[in-house]
């Protein structure tokens, strides 16, 4: 905002924005005043004026961490386990640091010492927020960040992604050891997630209105890339949701932890030590194209936003 006032027979202008420092000069004419205020504010709005860097020398990386928790994290799915990684991240001495005196080095000696209790794919996924959060700074918020401390940061990292699918007899094993369980949603989530290749989140959200028996659809609203999709079910899948009560307005009413717990007793007592959950999902896909599926038709079931991942 431009304030223009008179002066010792001369205009005086000063141009100030948030995030940016002041900027006055003077004039012997109004109207050339006037013209450089609109010059300088145009500037100002194409974000063309050099940026106050003082405030990063009052800025601490803990509470532009604090920050990103409460506006941007909140508003994630899996807020909670953001929110309990970055609150850890926060203790670290680097967070007492003033963002002036941030450099790439002290991310480096940072990831050295985590390094020595974490693998790097894990270190890795808990320091994404905190890359994403430099971008929000500086394209969201208006700070003066140049650049991204942790952009250059080498931090490689195996690739994680499993072939893992059932063998021989295992599925059979997985059913009978659910069977055991006192609540029957555990045998049936099972056999949902090799009929469907939906993510556990996506089945323990499954609504009722989202089912379409007639067209043998179910429309999931809400997934992990953000996008809805709606799935063709199978007649495995339409057999196990034939078998659920209707009382409730989900499918499958039982919480995540609930189930993660039953599905570590289900692999102990089926005798299964190197499975996880999400491999089932892996498996209904390979299964999808054992069927003659092509990629673009699994992708479309399963969600993979690039066809690769659907491979």
């Amino acid at each position: 905002m431009a304030t223009i006032r008179k002066h010792r027979r001369k205009w005086q202008v000063q141009v100030r924005r948030a995030g940016a420092k002041a900027y006055s000069k003077s004039f012997q004419l109004r109207k050339d005043a006037e013209e450089w205020a609109r010059e300088m504010e145009r500037r100002a709005d194409r974000q063309d004026l050099p940026q106050d860097t003082k405030v990063l020398g009052r800025t601490t990386l803990r509470s532009m961490v604090e920050r990103y928790v409460n506006t941007v994290t909140v508003n994630k799915r899996g807020a909670h386990f953001e929110r309990a990684v970055l609150r850890r991240f926060m203790n670290h001495n680097i967070c007492s640091r003033m963002l002036s005196e941030l450099r790439t080095e002290h991310f480096a000696a940072y990831r050295d010492e985590r390094l020595l209790d974490i693998k790097a794919c894990t270190l890795k996924r808990q320091l994404n927020p905190v890359r994403h959060m430099f971008e929000i700074a500086r394209d969201e918020w208006g700070m003066p960040v140049e650049r991204n401390p942790l952009k250059k940061l080498k931090l490689d990292a195996p690739d994680q992604r499993r072939e893992r699918r059932l063998r021989e007899g295992e599925f059979d094993r997985l059913i009978e050891a659910a069977k055991s369980r006192r609540n029957p949603l555990i045998e049936s989530i099972i056999r949902f997630a090799v009929a469907t290749g939906m993510r556990r989140g996506e089945m323990l959200a499954v609504r009722w209105k989202h089912v379409d028996r007639a067209q043998r659809s179910l429309l999931i609203p809400d997934t992990k890339t953000g996008q809805s999709r709606t799935i063709p079910l199978v007649a495995a899948a339409l057999e196990v949701l034939a078998e659920q009560r209707q009382d409730n307005e989900r499918a499958f009413p039982i919480t995540a932890n609930a189930f993660r717990l039953a599905w570590e007793k289900v692999k102990l007592k089926a005798g299964i030590e190197d499975l996880h959950f999400h491999d089932l999902r892996h498996e209904a896909i390979s299964r999808f194209f054992e069927l003659g599926l092509t990629v673009p038709e699994v992708a479309l079931i399963s969600g993979h936003k690039r066809l690769a991942d659907a491979v």
